[in-house]
């Protein structure tokens, strides 16, 4: 799904670089969980494996162009503008030149949410919000999903909640999910496994192998 070899970047263009010849592959029906320290570029990561920044070397290969992105809900958009969750999702699909009327009611429907369907998005929690941020990302029936911090500024009930939903769409509707998170608790309840970030180099471990890990640094 997602192949990278020697991927080495920085904004400056120059040393010191965020990520230093790394690789890293992604296979179709993974959950993968990104974790680090703040700074240690994994936001940066998405937004190259996204297309919204460049390589200064190396490659990225998505073998897939039906993406969905839920960035942090705090950056994603200013909850005071009067816009209904159905104005919300059409001007989604605009951009992707999706004409499917039902595709409204399908997405908002699998996210439990199809009664806000005509609400103002600025009225609804932080759980509600999300919820309906990944209803939009399900436009187009991705084949991947990418989250930056799913449960940011989420209550406890509601993040359980969002994490079931996003489990269950990898499991049963077969989405890849890559998932940056500060919920580390989260990660390793729902993920099949965990890629670490430390000082521009990257690690994949599946759920039993980081538990081994962190039990023999403790």
């Amino acid at each position: 799904m997602i192949h990278i070899k020697d991927l080495t970047f920085s904004y400056t263009g120059s040393p010191p670089y965020l990520l230093y010849k790394i690789n890293l592959n992604i296979e179709k029906g993974a959950y993968v969980s990104i974790i680090g320290e703040n700074g240690s570029a994994k936001t940066t990561l998405i937004k190259l494996i996204l297309g919204l920044l460049h390589p200064l070397k190396g490659t990225i290969h998505v073998s897939t162009k039906k993406i969905g992105y839920v960035p942090q809900m705090m950056e994603t958009f200013n909850s005071q503008f009067p816009i209904t969750v159905s104005e919300l999702i059409k001007c989604h699909m605009k951009i992707l030149k999706i004409k499917d009327k039902a595709s409204v009611d399908r997405c908002l429907n699998i996210m439990g949410m199809s009664k806000f369907k005509n609400s103002l998005i600025g009225n609804l929690s932080g759980g509600q919000r999300q919820k309906i941020f990944i209803a939009r990302a399900l436009i187009g029936h991705p084949d991947l999903l990418i989250f930056d911090e799913p449960s940011t500024g989420i209550d406890i009930p509601s993040q359980k909640d969002i994490y079931k939903l996003i489990s269950n769409l990898n499991r049963n509707s077969s989405i890849t999910i890559l998932s940056v998170e500060h919920n580390l608790k989260a990660a390793l309840e729902n993920s099949s496994q965990i890629c670490t970030i430390d000082s521009g180099n990257i690690s994949l471990y599946n759920i039993e192998e980081y538990k081994r890990l962190t039990a023999l640094k403790n």
